[in-house]
């Protein structure tokens, strides 16, 4: 099993969705996935539409009294831990307990044997539910916008490596996703430059088609089940392909 944590403290980086689009990938490609939502935003568990999610479906068990994973839904050939917008009073709790960053590890390897991927979506924040997830991770995917936020974001993408690296040294960061990409755009074009000069190893840019993304999020589906074939799917096909490769996945294309 491996697990894969989509951070980004900074928020509008496309880490929901390619959580959610890329764990549909790898499902149909015969995989068993876990998508874990730790965002009490709970984007998420809503994009692949569930609403209203108890919370004793969610982490919260896990995170503060390291108990065992609950029971996952069932959505489009993945399995689901929703999250919840209470799930933020598990903060404290973790700060307040030595060790219980690592509860979340210590949960999914009660489960190794039954899922080929976890996909762990955690909260644009640098809070100690983000950190129970990185930590969790055997790698990290890291989506960075082609904006100017993107690249501001940079710094403290950095600090928050040496943090996590302080606990698990060992762990690191799979692949960086540049995101909302126009090639039309000049600025676009110069961030994109920064980043390839400065992160490694950097995947092809997801361009920006923002309607499909959006329209997949209200109908609670992966792109790959609301537009199937469409530029967009495509797109999402290919990172997918990158993310498996740096990650060490096995991953092929259904016919």
């Amino acid at each position: 099993m491996k697990t894969l944590t989509f951070f980004n403290h900074a928020g509008g980086a496309g880490k929901t969705s390619l959580t959610r689009d890329v764990g549909y990938e790898l499902a149909r490609a015969g995989n068993r996935v876990l998508l874990v939502d730790l965002d009490p935003q709970a984007n998420l568990t809503s994009w692949l539409g569930v609403e209203d999610a108890p919370l004793e479906a969610t982490v919260y068990g896990v995170a503060v009294e390291d108990a065992p994973l609950p029971q996952p839904l069932a959505l489009h050939g993945m399995h689901l831990i929703p999250s919840h917008v209470d799930l933020a009073v598990a903060e404290a709790h973790i700060m307040a307990q030595l060790g219980a960053v690592l509860f979340l590890k210590n949960a999914l390897s009660r489960v190794e044997d039954q899922y080929d991927v976890v996909l762990i979506d955690s909260p644009p924040s640098l809070g100690q539910l983000t950190i129970l997830g990185a930590l969790a991770a055997d790698h990290l995917i890291v989506p960075v916008p082609t904006r100017q936020k993107g690249v501001n974001a940079l710094q403290g993408l950095q600090k928050a490596m040496t943090v996590h690296r302080r606990i698990r040294p060992d762990l690191n960061v799979a692949l960086y996703i540049p995101t909302f990409y126009s090639d039309r755009r000049n600025h676009d074009r110069e961030f994109l430059q920064v980043l390839k000069d400065n992160l490694r190893p950097l995947a092809s840019p997801i361009p920006q088609r923002e309607a499909v993304w959006l329209d997949s999020a209200t109908a609670g589906e992966p792109v790959g089940v609301y537009a199937p074939g469409s530029p967009v799917h495509q797109d999402v096909i290919r990172a997918t392909g990158e993310v498996a490769q740096a990650a060490g996945l096995t991953y092929q294309v259904p016919a």
